[in-house]
């Protein structure tokens, strides 16, 4: 029998908290009217609405990311919203000369736009709710909101693989690991609900579609990447607390990619009732993928 160390608790704590970790690449929340543009020194202009005002954000200085170190700092874009004046002394905006052509790169979820500037690299904004409640629970409007995020990278995106099994023969398990350039993603301080507290740790968000949470996709839960580890990661489909048994005819995984590497996704049908011959044969590849993580089998 498989036994499982789940790596989240409930982030009810984390998921009140718009302002926590995570959100280094984050320019707005609930944007509408989105424009991307880069110029020749890969600076870029954000031009949105929110909050009732027009926006002109300029942002720069990262690009993908560093490989996990502790003491160390993960790179991070800098951002002026004053559009100009408060880096440059003047309004950048109103003279931007946009160089960034039609997008080049990998497909990507929760696409807003993107482009590919004049050396290559990439530049995407994407929106999704980060922040919703765990186990179905209905959001406040804090909880609810669409955060817009920015990356800006070269080459591949970072890899996520989930796949599925079982635990205890009867309830749906996902496991899986987050690399970026061949080494995993992790992070090396959190709180108690699985929050991160340094720039390198990342949250798996996985939803669950037509569950007993109600019809379409409703959150499940968040839950951190192992450290020390090759980014991997596991979570079983368990009761909590007086909240019904998550189980869905689908599932779907986010996450945001370390550094400046995009938001990336997965999303497959549900695996249905147990089946011994999949079972066993994903315990083998746990056993031998999670040697030095929490997910293992006794």
């Amino acid at each position: 029998m498989r036994h499982h160390f789940l790596l989240s608790l409930a982030i009810v704590a984390f998921a009140a908290l718009p302002g926590a970790a995570l959100a280094s690449q984050t320019i707005d929340r609930n944007a509408k009217n989105v424009h991307l543009g880069v110029n020749r020194n890969n600076l870029a202009l954000i031009t949105y609405r929110a909050k009732g005002k027009l926006h002109h954000v300029l942002a720069w200085g990262a690009i993908n990311a560093r490989t996990p170190t502790r003491g160390a700092k993960q790179v991070r874009v800098k951002i002026d919203y004053s559009g100009g004046w408060g880096s440059r002394r003047k309004d950048v905006w109103r003279t931007f000369h946009n160089a960034c052509g039609p997008y080049q790169g990998p497909e990507l979820e929760w696409i807003v736009t993107a482009c590919t500037a004049p050396d290559g690299s990439n530049w995407a904004l994407q929106s999704w709710q980060r922040l919703l409640p765990p186990f179905g629970l209905h959001p406040t409007s804090a909880q609810a909101a669409h955060e817009l995020q920015l990356s800006h990278w070269t080459g591949d995106l970072p890899e996520f693989v989930v796949k599925q099994d079982w635990v205890y023969k009867q309830y749906d398990h996902l496991y899986g690991w987050l690399k970026y350039r061949g080494k995993g993603v992790y992070g090396f301080k959190n709180t108690r609900f699985g929050a991160p507290l340094d720039s390198w740790g990342r949250n798996v968000f996985v939803d669950t579609y037509n569950s007993r949470y109600g019809p379409g996709w409703k959150r499940e839960n968040g839950f951190l990447t192992h450290r020390g580890s090759d980014g991997a990661f596991c979570y079983g489909f368990y009761p909590h607390g007086n909240r019904p048994v998550g189980r869905g005819e689908a599932y779907r995984a986010t996450v945001m990619g370390p550094g400046v590497t995009p938001i990336v996704s997965w999303t497959a049908p549900a695996l249905g009732a147990f089946d011994p011959t999949i079972d066993d044969a994903a315990n083998q590849e746990q056993d031998t993928l999670f040697k030095r993580t929490k997910c293992h089998v006794n």
